[in-house]
């Protein structure tokens, strides 16, 4: 017992050294690689704590092996610019001037669903209150907003169309029904399969995307009046 208490306190130390040595990003907002180095030393620490079959220099070593490979790596990042993109990876623009991009959201296996979320926990609950919005490299999300942008978001928007299909649940929320939306859609000549994205808030306000189109903006009258 005494003896497993003691490998243990030793490893702790390595590790706690060797992650101090890796500086404060690597605890923090981690790059891919930097993510995948910290998961292998965890598993490569484990190895000697739980066999005291093994000796307890191999886990030293492995784990001094990868923060060898943890510094290799990093000076790659900072010196060779080509390989920057490939170890570390580059920010995805995903919110433009003309819209969302659906190209770079399919590129980070995300959808539109997945980018209202992220807009969200931000505080823009409008998608026409950005003008631009992305994921960082190591996954973060960053957006400008417009000017104003407050004054863009007095409802809470709803999304009834999201890559070519209704929201069924949101669409009964409205109390509007299909056919009024359809209608909007063959005014502005927006195939169903074509609408990348389409939100409704409870003042009339539209915000319409059709892919390859620049998205728009417009209000509608509810019938009866209707809000939420």
């Amino acid at each position: 017992m005494v003896l497993v208490i003691l490998r243990t306190a030793i490893i702790f130390i390595v590790l706690l050294v060797i992650m101090r040595l890796m500086g404060k990003r690597q605890i923090g907002e981690m790059q891919p690689f930097e993510l995948v180095i910290t998961l292998l030393i965890a598993e490569l620490a484990c190895i000697p704590m739980a066999d005291s079959s093994i000796p307890l220099l191999y886990g030293i070593v492995s784990v001094v092996t990868i923060y060898v490979l943890h510094e290799a790596a990093t000076l790659f990042d900072l010196k060779i610019k080509p390989l920057k993109s490939f170890i570390s990876g580059k920010p995805s623009v995903v919110v433009n001037k003309n819209g969302i991009d659906d190209y770079e959201l399919k590129r980070n296996n995300l959808d539109v669903s997945d980018l209202l979320e992220s807009l969200r926990s931000a505080g823009y609950f409008s998608l026409d209150s950005v003008d631009y919005a992305l994921y960082e490299a190591n996954g973060t999300f960053s957006a400008l907003p417009r000017e104003n942008y407050e004054a863009l978001q007095t409802s809470l928007p709803l999304v009834l169309v999201d890559n070519g299909k209704y929201d069924r649940k949101n669409l009964e929320l409205t109390g509007l029904g299909r056919p009024f939306f359809d209608t909007i859609l063959r005014e502005k000549q927006a195939p169903l399969k074509r609408v990348l994205v389409l939100t409704a808030d409870g003042t009339g306000k539209i915000y319409l995307q059709v892919k390859g189109r620049k998205f728009e903006v417009f209000h509608v009258d509810y019938p009866g009046g209707k809000t939420w």
